[in-house]
């Protein structure tokens, strides 16, 4: 009963819930596809639903360094690293014919409502995300209008991959998506344009 096993538990389900949706995916299949036994699931989890905890928690610590260190590695830019992220999110998509989408926006739509229990930790890997976002934007304050609201716009940013991925699902294309995208661009680069402007009204309220 080991910390790998639990993890190689832990990352299947992670997977399965993906691929399959949360309901759909019975403890045998992931007892088949992880390669343990009954007595070692149940060892670390007691249910399937304390297991989707363990794989919302695996998403709340590994966000960063999978997805987004090698994002602050790629673009030094702060802003550029936006698109950058987002440009994942698009290759992904690609990737899979537009299909699977968010791991954590696919779990917010099938279990916040069943599973009240689990909507904190849901709402707890977006606010991770959207953190991380913020903590980008204060980097690069200096693009940025002084006035702006950092947290709004990291949650602007959430709800534009979020809502263009689901778009990009339903049309079986990722149009969608770099219409939303594209839209994003044109707002953040008035955003830059507005605190480069001499005089302007948002620089006065610095």
């Amino acid at each position: 009963m080991t910390a790998a096993t639990r993890e190689r538990i832990v990352e299947t389900a992670a997977r399965l819930f993906h691929e399959q949706g949360f309901a759909s995916t019975g403890v045998a299949t992931i007892l088949r596809e992880a390669d343990v036994n009954s007595g070692s699931l149940y060892h670390f989890f007691s249910s399937k639903d304390e297991l989707l905890k363990g794989v919302l928690h695996w998403y709340l610590e590994n966000l960063y360094p999978l997805v987004m260190a090698p994002i602050v590695g790629q673009e030094a830019n702060p802003i550029e690293r936006v698109f950058c992220l987002l440009g994942w999110y698009r290759q992904f998509l690609l990737d899979n014919e537009c299909t699977m989408g968010c791991p954590v926006g696919n779990l917010a739509l099938e279990v916040c409502d069943t599973h009240p229990e689990i909507r904190d930790l849901v709402n707890a890997n977006f606010d991770n995300w959207a953190s991380i976002l913020r903590s980008w934007f204060e980097e690069g304050d200096a693009h940025l209008p002084a006035d702006i609201d950092k947290e709004a716009l990291a949650r602007f940013v959430l709800t534009v991959m979020e809502g263009g991925v689901l778009q990009a699902r339903a049309a079986g294309s990722v149009e969608p998506y770099d219409q939303s995208v594209a839209h994003l661009r044109r707002y953040f680069d008035s955003l830059q344009a507005a605190r480069q402007t001499p005089g302007c009204p948002r620089e006065a309220t610095s």
